[in-house]
């Protein structure tokens, strides 16, 4: 299982893979792109970027490579991937294993899916689905158990967390779908050639 540590480290990596960044706007883009950084204060940040500076993966951009907004902000560090962090950033993002597919994990993940092979992508979306799955099934077994015991209130924000989670799977069947070359509710495919039309859609079901 990832740490919330290495989470945000490979989110960091991700950020900087698109452009050099100090440390506001890190955190900004963090803020606007990822849920689970949304309260993501400096005291987290820049332990993380010291860390990464440490150990070789990003390190302080020189001024004069910088595009001009960046370089004149004086006073402010403005970080860069080296070579190792875009080699660490490429490996990270060609692995599927259970790690990727955990709450916080996950959502960093599908934020650098535009430079992830599809392969992955589909594996790690596949293997969300079935932890969705299975957690639908668990809050339902709860849910039955003990709804004669709930009060109006508990049993509404319960219903509301099924509800939830449910929203959430029929999301990832629609994505797989997409993955897959089905058109679906969320066909993120460019069109294609004129006087070729897609094929007939079919469900997440009947490809299994």
């Amino acid at each position: 299982m990832s740490t919330r540590a290495e989470v945000l480290e490979l989110a960091i990596l991700g950020q900087l893979g698109t452009s050099p960044m100090h440390g506001y706007e890190l955190r900004r883009q963090l803020g606007a792109q990822l849920g689970a950084f949304r309260t993501l204060s400096y005291g987290s940040l820049y332990p993380a970027l010291r860390r990464l500076t440490e150990t070789g993966l990003i390190a302080e951009a020189p001024t004069g490579s910088l595009p001009h907004p960046l370089a004149g902000r004086r006073g402010r560090i403005v970080y860069e991937l080296t070579d190792a962090g875009r080699e660490r950033l490429a490996a990270t993002l060609a692995t599927a294993d259970p790690a990727a597919w955990e709450d916080e994990a996950f959502d960093v993940r599908f934020t650098l899916f535009a430079t992830t092979d599809a392969r992955t992508r589909l594996r790690i979306l596949e293997g969300r689905h079935a932890r969705m799955v299975e957690r639908l099934s668990l809050l339902r077994e709860s849910s039955q158990r003990t709804r004669e015991r709930m009060d109006a209130y508990t049993a509404e924000l319960a219903r509301h967390g099924l509800e939830q989670v449910e929203r959430e799977v029929e999301w990832l069947e629609n994505l797989i779908d997409t993955e897959r070359g089905t058109p679906g509710a969320l066909d993120m495919r460019t069109p294609g050639p004129a006087g070729h039309p897609p094929a007939p859609p079919t469900t997440h079901k009947e490809q299994e």
